[in-house]
């Protein structure tokens, strides 16, 4: 099983930057989209369908706003959509779909940057996300959490970690957030098989130069529960796909 997760930062204009002329390239049998920004009415899906990929879509209420969508190449035994909580639900951040053992989990973080009231909204839907994980986990032991988790989690994720130590994304509360989570029984599978620095998934579009100069962060990430370590095969970030500002991070599962 491969598995993509990729930020498109609107389906609509990653589609007129080459989206699916990528797709006829079978980069994953599974593909999670995050911020596509539109609804599935409003985009044509035939051109899904002719690479192979059937879709489910996930779209907030306000239009052309958040949303998390899957293609895929495989049928899912069942399609959930939300999780039951307001924001989730209301802003389209969370499909999850179910292949035999295992549950996939598309999930599109909120941002903090636009000030204290959405940093709040962002701690607790972080604590939310977290008791749902918990509880899903129960009957479901073979998760994958993948998304724009919208945090960096150590230094050696972000390049200029000074510089940045008080930027929502990077805050003390949100990375101590990520170490509960991996301590919870969660694996960072691109950390399993890629411990350097210098790997990251988001650059700036303010300053178009920080690409160039992969001035970035790692805040897309695929991970797994402990019951699926045994069976993962390779993980990796793909810097050089450019259809948004972020970059498809990728991983394959025996």
């Amino acid at each position: 099983m491969r598995i993509i997760s990729y930020n498109i930062n609107g389906i609509r204009a990653a589609m007129n930057k080459g989206f699916c002329d990528w797709l006829k390239t079978d980069p994953a049998d599974i593909i999670c989209l995050q911020e596509t920004k539109a609804t599935k009415d409003n985009v044509n899906r035939q051109l899904f369908a002719d690479c192979g990929y059937d879709d489910y879509w996930f779209s907030a209420q306000k239009k052309g706003y958040s949303g998390v969508a899957v293609l895929t190449k495989i049928k899912p035994d069942h399609v959930e959509y939300g999780n039951g909580h307001a924001v989730t639900n209301d802003e389209g951040r969370v499909i999850q779909l179910d292949f035999g053992d295992i549950r996939l989990i598309n999930a599109y973080f909120p941002s903090g940057t636009s000030g204290d009231e959405r940093q709040a909204v962002k701690y607790q839907w972080l604590q939310d996300l977290y008791s749902y994980l918990q509880n899903v986990k129960e009957n479901n032991p073979n998760l994958i959490l993948c998304g724009d988790y919208n945090i960096a989690h150590t230094e050696l994720d972000i390049h200029d970690p000074k510089g940045n130590k008080n930027n929502s994304g990077f805050l003390p509360e949100e990375r101590a957030w990520m170490d509960k989570f991996f301590e919870s029984g969660w694996v960072d599978t691109f950390r399993v098989f890629h411990t350097g620095p210098d790997r990251y998934s988001w650059w700036s579009q303010r300053f178009p130069s920080v690409r160039l100069q992969n001035k970035g962060w790692r805040i897309d990430y695929i991970n797994t529960t402990e019951s699926l370590r045994r069976r993962l095969k390779g993980a990796d970030i793909y810097p050089d796909v450019k259809h948004s500002d972020h970059c498809p991070v990728y991983l394959e599962l025996q």
